[in-house]
């Protein structure tokens, strides 16, 4: 279950295996200009070839497409065309934009199925449009991007001298300590905002697996404002919610907490895991998108102090997009890999690496439930044994 796909380095000159060189085989083939007309004259071959040159030219122009989704987004669009459709002269007023630019930009989206067009000249939401109407957390996320792009302007530059002073590591100002030019409270805010827009998604993948049932008291470790806590508050009435930031994200959460009322049912502690102790009390701890925020030490130390704070038969869970996950293997090592680069703190892991650092921490019974979306979040819980502890 948690097998490790990563391939070893071996010696440079050790000897190419007979996979080797039918893959070195297969890349001069694929790179001969002979093969590609063959490929695209031939009818059974003309498909592939076709897929796999838009493939390549959707890596080239992958830039430019998330630029349209910015734009859209920044100028609100999909929330114009929610209300109706509209014609681009009609958009171009509304957007303080010259006629023939809209244009561009419609047909841009068009193609990129984010619009559709309508009868009589109008423009609609598309498939994906309407998608992410109803996903706000990616709209934010879309937003947000805008620091992360600039960070990647020159990535040769930022793998090179890593990230001194990036975007992302101003942004989530607990990575490595970095300095934010907001206050400690606004600075809360904005990163919990971000994190609280995208976390419905990753609460309802979570909750679909039922890992609280049987469990009486849960405590949710770096829980942000409150927005799972709050979900898994309602969804489990029996369970007693309490959760746990570093103080300024806390008092963010109290607040948000005190205006639900005392239906809300969720306690919030303060608590810096870096340097100190979980709080003790709850049979079963989250850890939702915690671990990759963070170095191995930090985490290792963290899994540890979560098997000290349960009981005997307690259980961790942990939930976040995962490196190597099937149906999503982009996200992990692509898009977080240099995410949590620029922000100068983390890494994507593999479910087996987690399984390995559960294991180490004392933790057994580790089991991976098959994610119903891996590119929100993948989902790992373990059990304490106290007989199983190796000192």
């Amino acid at each position: 279950m948690f097998g490790d796909a990563s391939v070893p380095a071996g010696p440079a000159d050790a000897p190419l295996s007979l996979r080797d060189r039918a893959l070195d085989l297969r890349d001069r083939i694929f790179a001969s200009a002979g093969f590609r007309r063959f490929a695209i004259a031939f009818p059974l071959t003309r498909f592939v070839a076709r897929r796999r040159a838009r493939a390549l030219f959707d890596l080239v122009a992958g830039f430019v497409y998330s630029q349209t989704l910015h734009a859209c987004v920044s100028l609100d669009l999909f929330e114009l065309l929610a209300r109706g459709p509209r014609r681009a002269d009609d958009l171009a007023d509304l957007c303080r934009m010259p006629l023939e630019s809209m244009q561009r930009l419609l047909n841009a989206a068009v193609a990129l199925d984010l619009l559709q067009p309508r009868s009589g000249d109008r423009f609609g939401l598309g498939p994906l449009g309407a998608a992410l109407r109803g996903s706000p957390g990616v709209a934010a996320m879309v937003a947000h991007h805008a620091g992360f792009y600039a960070d990647l302007a020159d990535p040769v530059t930022l793998l090179r001298e890593g990230p001194q002073a990036t975007h992302m590591s101003a942004y989530w100002p607990y990575a490595r300590g970095a300095k934010s030019d907001e206050s400690p409270e606004e600075s809360a805010q904005t990163y919990s905002n971000l994190m609280s827009a995208s976390q419905r998604m990753v609460s309802e993948e979570i909750l679909a697996h039922r890992p609280f049932d049987g469990r009486k008291r849960l405590l949710d470790v770096g829980g942000g404002d409150g927005t799972f806590a709050r979900a898994v508050a309602q969804a489990c009435p029996d369970l007693a919610v309490s959760m746990c930031d570093l103080p300024d994200v806390a008092a963010l959460a109290r607040r948000k907490v005190a205006a639900q009322g005392p239906e809300a049912r969720i306690n919030v502690l303060e608590c810096d895991f870096k340097s100190q102790c979980l709080p003790v009390g709850a049979d079963v701890i989250s850890l939702v998108r915690v671990l990759h925020d963070h170095d191995d030490p930090v985490v290792a130390n963290l899994l540890k102090s979560a098997w000290c704070a349960l009981p005997e038969g307690g259980r961790i869970i942990i939930a976040e997009p995962m490196s190597q996950a099937r149906n999503a293997e982009p996200v992990g090592d692509a898009y977080f890999g240099f995410y949590l680069f620029a922000m100068g703190s983390g890494r994507p892991r593999r479910p087996g690496e987690i399984a390995a650092m559960l294991s180490a921490a004392g933790f057994s019974d580790i089991s991976a439930p098959k994610a119903r979306m891996p590119l929100i979040a993948s989902l790992i819980t373990a059990t304490k044994r106290v007989d199983d502890k190796r000192n």
